[in-house]
């Protein structure tokens, strides 16, 4: 086996590992003896845990394989359960919590102590214990509401693609569809946004891409400013006028990955006359399936103009003749970026496909500092996880910080999702070529305010360590 690395900036990663020797004092170890002694049951103790982190997925008509909603669901499971528990498989979360920021609003993985007790369970032989201990059924929206409907209510647009009609044997497919943006008469600011398959497409749909074509005469590009107002790194947002429309990408769907909502003071502008492109991977399944994209957005209140915007930054590489991949070889390369604004990331979502293995993304500021923001480590092309930030603890950087994406890949035997490790892959769009980059959401903010959050920031750190 052989390690080839390539780059546009010749680094090194290192992967620092720190073990402490923790002792135990008499009162804690008390405690964990009886912790240990205690009786876990499945109505008191572990169906809290499924109701939270698993019946998402894990309920009729949903994308999991069994149902997780009763004890007679889970008692048949509980190998497995407690197997891909303990190794941190489920609930899908392949970040890397040694390292980086780790706080998201969005976080599904289990504590330390959850998993604890679904092991202790599953070790005692699964008790069901006292039905009076079980929780309510936890409700669920049908399944053709959108997952974000839970939170937000029915989304205030849709807009549809054209279906497709995949073959039960063919070779992947890109199907593009530009469609009107029905009822869009005045500047309406996206709040929230969730793309989705149909219920049967959800098995040939790999990934969906969602651009809008945006008008850029100068009369488009003058109206766009006057709605984007005074928000930081609106120039760079808008751009200069152009002959033709510009393609820009407004969001990204893969398999795993739910909606994206931003902070309260934050939106995606949409202005009248734009179309939306929907670029979708299609992949056949040996069933004819019929499958129709669409995206549902939620919008600010009609006359609010956000304090920020956030904008699609292209971090590493969608493929091309830069990403090459011999057999059966591990291989390192990287793509970076340099952000002409103080900015702030939304979220960090990796993507790659069948050999990609993990992905760290580094910041290098501008006097030479450089800090690891995130990194999976364990990544799995079935989960595409959009893993958002959580505002108070977003990671900010200043103008000229250069945000760099270092992506490994797997191509060997030992990469149990690997199709064929004998093949040479290059960059590309089908589900046995690879990808290497990220899709990432950036928000623009002002000098004071990347300065006035460093404050804040320190202050706190200060104040929790006095």
């Amino acid at each position: 086996m052989s390690i080839v690395k390539s780059g546009r900036i010749a680094a090194a990663v290192s992967l620092l590992t720190c073990v402490g020797m923790l002792g135990v004092r008499p009162a804690l170890a008390g405690q964990a003896a009886n912790r240990e002694t205690s009786v876990v049951t499945f109505t008191k103790d572990i169906a809290p845990i499924l109701q939270a982190k698993c019946e998402t997925c894990h309920r009729p008509g949903s994308i999991g394989p069994m149902p997780l909603q009763s004890y007679q669901d889970a008692r048949p499971w509980i190998r497995s359960i407690k197997a891909r528990v303990a190794g941190r498989e489920m609930p899908p979360w392949s970040l890397d919590k040694t390292v980086g920021v780790q706080k998201f609003i969005n976080d599904a993985s289990l504590t330390d102590e959850q998993i604890d007790l679904i092991v202790r369970w599953v070790d005692a032989g699964a008790p069901m214990g006292n039905a009076a201990d079980m929780p309510p059924a936890r409700q669920w929206t049908n399944d053709n509401a959108f997952f974000l409907e839970a939170r937000l209510g029915p989304p205030d647009l849709i807009v549809k693609a054209a279906a497709w009609t995949m073959p039960a044997q063919a070779p992947d497919i890109s199907f593009e569809s530009v469609v009107d943006i029905p009822g869009l008469t005045e500047p309406r600011w996206v709040r929230a946004s969730e793309t989705r398959p149909s219920l049967k497409g959800r098995r040939i749909a790999h990934h969906a891409s969602t651009y809008v074509l945006r008008p850029r005469s100068a009369e488009a590009v003058a109206a766009e400013r006057a709605a984007r107002g005074n928000q930081p790194g609106a120039d760079l947002a808008v751009g200069e006028s152009r002959a033709t429309d510009l393609e820009e990408l407004f969001t990204e769907w893969a398999q795993g990955k739910g909606g994206e909502v931003y902070p309260d003071t934050v939106g995606k502008l949409l202005m009248p006359g734009t179309k939306a492109k929907f670029d979708v991977h299609y992949h056949a399944v040996g069933e004819e399936i019929t499958d129709q994209i669409e995206i549902a957005w939620w919008f600010h209140p009609k006359g609010k103009t956000p304090d920020y915007s956030s904008e699609w930054v292209p971090i590493g590489s969608t493929g091309g003749e830069s990403l090459q991949i011999p057999p059966n070889t591990i291989t390192e390369h990287q793509g970076y970026t340099v952000l002409k604004s103080p900015a702030m990331l939304h979220n960090f979502q990796p993507h790659m496909h069948y050999r990609g293995k993990a992905q760290t993304l580094e910041a290098i500021y501008p006097d030479g500092r450089r800090e690891v923001i995130n990194r999976v480590t364990r990544y799995d092309n079935t989960w595409h996880i959009n893993y958002i930030y959580d505002p108070d603890y977003a990671p900010v950087f200043p103008k000229g910080t250069v945000l760099m994406l270092t992506s490994v890949h797997d191509n060997t035997a030992a990469n149990k999702n690997n199709p064929d490790p004998r093949q040479w892959v290059s960059g590309g769009a089908r589900t046995v070529d690879e990808m290497a980059h990220l899709n990432e959401q950036v928000i623009y903010i002002s000098e004071s305010d990347y300065q006035r959050i460093v404050d804040e920031r320190a202050k706190r750190v200060s104040t929790r360590s006095n």
